[in-house]
């Protein structure tokens, strides 16, 4: 299972809006998270905006490839972009995943 870490940046503007919209996800936007191998996936968001991703899959890139070709997801990602900055990107295409380089067990 791969261990993935990313981060994003919510404008600081928008920040309350991002977390009352990730209170109530859609129910077919987690299914498709599920279908596409998306375990134990969280979000963390820091008072200024930034947002630090947690998740584990077979292969990240398969995963995220999986939730590209979603509809439900098209759909959250077009309408979530404003809350971002994302430099003409879409959400998914600005995560920017980290150099793991400690795992305890």
């Amino acid at each position: 299972m791969q261990r993935v870490c990313f981060t994003l940046q919510v404008r600081p503007d928008r920040v309350e809006e991002y977390r009352r919209r990730h209170a109530q996800v859609w129910p077919e936007m987690l299914s498709a998270l599920r279908a596409a191998g998306w375990h134990n996936y969280s979000l963390f968001l820091g008072e200024g905006g930034t947002i630090v991703g947690y998740l584990e899959c077979e292969d990240f890139d398969a995963a995220r490839a999986a939730m590209e070709a979603s509809a439900v997801n098209r759909q959250w990602q077009a309408e979530m972009a404003p809350l971002f900055e994302l430099g003409g990107r879409r959400p998914d295409e600005a995560m920017a995943p980290l150099p793991e380089i400690f795992h305890l067990e």
